[in-house]
């Protein structure tokens, strides 16, 4: 598998180039439909969120370009497939951030449900610029947390560049915002892997990587976080991915 991954990403202009993860095709080597096979249409509705004059807002990290969360919105909107291109559901939201400014732009031009989906430029690593940013958001629509949380193949990229602290950080800032997470965590061999292209492209590597003391079993390292530091606690697992990631669904306690 780390082989396969590799030479998929190989084989894509330039893809290393993207030392944050942001990369600009991501979502031509893996559609959103990568993930929506694993998640149940009716997640939604078996968290108990569904109640028509409940407002739901979902939260996706990582955004990149757009194209997963305008997916998941359709996806769990739970309307006919005839009309889920043209209507939207006005007591569910979902907010899409990534910290490239150019990938937002093209997720903004391309929403075609802006009264229900937003993108913003966020670095969630930046504590008080990201905080007051979804603390704004969530008190507009009157909550006081995201109801789901969708984290899928971001953690390998904080831990790359900014070490094992912020990674625990980040999982715990996730943590505190949400009801329910629900985590892809890449694993190690994937890290090695993204270290190794960098390399092949001359580029400045991960001034962290030989330094991380969290290796091994990366989603296992995130479980133990979540239960023991964040008053989390796993639900349940939707099996893992092509790129054998598990998709992990966790709720606060």
């Amino acid at each position: 598998m780390e082989n396969l991954e590799s030479d998929v990403f190989d084989e894509i202009d330039d893809p290393g180039a993207a030392p944050y993860g942001n990369f600009i095709n991501y979502y031509t080597f893996n559609p959103p439909e990568n993930r929506l096979s694993l998640i149940p249409a009716t997640l939604l509705q078996d968290l108990g969120y569904r109640d028509s004059h409940q407002t739901t807002l979902m939260l996706d990290v990582g955004c990149n370009s757009g194209e997963l969360s305008v997916a998941l919105y359709k996806h769990l909107v739970q309307k006919p497939q005839s009309v889920k291109d043209t209507l939207s559901d006005g007591t569910l939201h979902l907010l899409g951030f990534d910290l490239d400014d150019n990938l937002i732009q093209r997720a903004q031009q391309s929403n075609p449900l802006p009264q229900n989906i937003s993108f913003i430029p966020l670095d969630i690593t930046k504590d008080t610029a990201s905080q007051s940013h979804l603390e704004d958001y969530l008190k507009r629509h009157g909550c006081s947390h995201f109801h789901v949380c969708f984290c899928l193949a971001v953690t390998m990229w904080v831990h790359l560049n900014h070490g094992d602290s912020a990674l625990l950080e980040f999982l715990s800032r996730l943590a505190s915002v949400s009801q329910h997470l629900l985590l892809e965590a890449q694993p190690w061999k994937c890290y090695r892997s993204a270290a190794r292209r960098l390399r092949k492209l001359g580029l400045s590597k991960f001034d962290h990587f030989k330094t991380l003391e969290i290796r091994g079993d990366m989603a296992e390292h995130a479980r133990e976080h979540l239960e023991r530091r964040c008053g989390m606690e796993l639900l349940q697992s939707f099996g893992s991915t092509a790129w054998d990631r598990k998709l992990l669904l966790f709720k606060r306690k």
